[in-house]
């Protein structure tokens, strides 16, 4: 795994060279808004047509050549950044964002004076950056990332972002078990095993088209490989794969709701939340008219 926070930057001006820059050292990243809130990089996704959560905090389930929106977007690929696509998003945009999970670490962003005295009695020191309230203080490793652990402090690694606030000063320490301890102390329910969960299949109404029960099991079990085997872009790769599905075994009466909870279950194992996955699948099935 990369650990990309670099200890320096050359001075840069503009979001989009910073950017690269950062990209450059294995940072992913992503533009953001004046407000924090990451864009929908696309017109399709802009105004949460893709079913994101508010200011596009949270990806919804896109259809989009890349992963366009939030957490999902943060890429170190020089040419999506620079796309005439992400363009009109570096022009509005009032920072830069990265993914620390794909970076490797964890953040644990102390919000005012109170959470970072607390942060300097509690954890062990590590690389640590100013930001306008308190610091973030920069781990390495990673974990799920969770709101409000404490008072004015949350934890932002896999499936999160966080602002590019400059390298910070001090050595990055390996990710300590008190901070994995106040994610587990958290409110937020933890998700102990992937589940599936019953959603209709969709209706035959002719001659299954596909001559032996192989071809079918072929099928599922390819794409639930594909989706075991994503390391990124998992939303993307989840609504990519459940369209393939149905594209191939959905009007012909063969695909039953055991083959998709096999799929739910591959997206869950790789972070997918219920909903996602319920999203990703009735996305998928209007696309193809179903």
């Amino acid at each position: 795994m990369t650990h990309a926070i670099p200890i320096r930057r050359e001075a840069r001006t503009g979001h989009l060279d910073l950017a690269l820059h950062l990209a450059a050292a294995a940072l992913p990243v992503l533009p953001l808004r004046a407000g924090k809130g990451p864009f929908g990089n696309c017109p399709a996704c802009e105004k949460n047509a893709c079913g994101g959560r508010p200011n596009m905090k949270t990806p919804g389930t896109c259809a989009c050549p890349l992963p366009c929106h939030a957490w999902a977007a943060a890429t170190t690929d020089p040419h999506v950044l620079s796309s005439t696509g992400w363009a009109s998003s570096w022009r509005r945009a009032g920072g830069v964002a990265y993914h620390p999970g794909g970076a490797g670490v964890t953040v644990v962003d102390l919000d005012d004076a109170d959470a970072v005295a607390w942060a300097r009695e509690s954890l062990p020191p590590t690389r640590t950056v100013a930001t306008t309230r308190g610091e973030h203080w920069i781990y390495r490793g990673t974990m799920r990332s969770v709101n409000r652990v404490r008072e004015s402090v949350d934890i932002k690694s896999t499936m999160s972002y966080a602002r590019w606030r400059g390298p910070g000063t001090g050595t990055l320490a390996e990710l300590p078990e008190a901070v994995r301890t106040l994610a587990e102390k958290a409110p937020a329910a933890v998700r102990t095993a992937p589940r599936a969960i019953a959603v209709p299949a969709p209706g035959g109404g002719g001659e299954c088209r596909h001559r032996t029960p192989a071809y079918l099991e072929r099928g599922i079990a390819m794409a639930e490989q594909r989706i075991t085997d994503t390391a990124s872009a998992v939303h993307a790769t989840v609504y990519r794969t459940f369209l393939a599905v149905l594209s191939a075994h959905g009007r012909c009466g063969c695909l039953t709701e055991a083959h998709i909870g096999r799929l739910f279950t591959a997206a869950q194992a790789k972070g997918e939340s219920p909903r996602h996955c319920t999203d990703a699948w009735a996305n998928a099935q209007t696309a193809l008219g179903m």
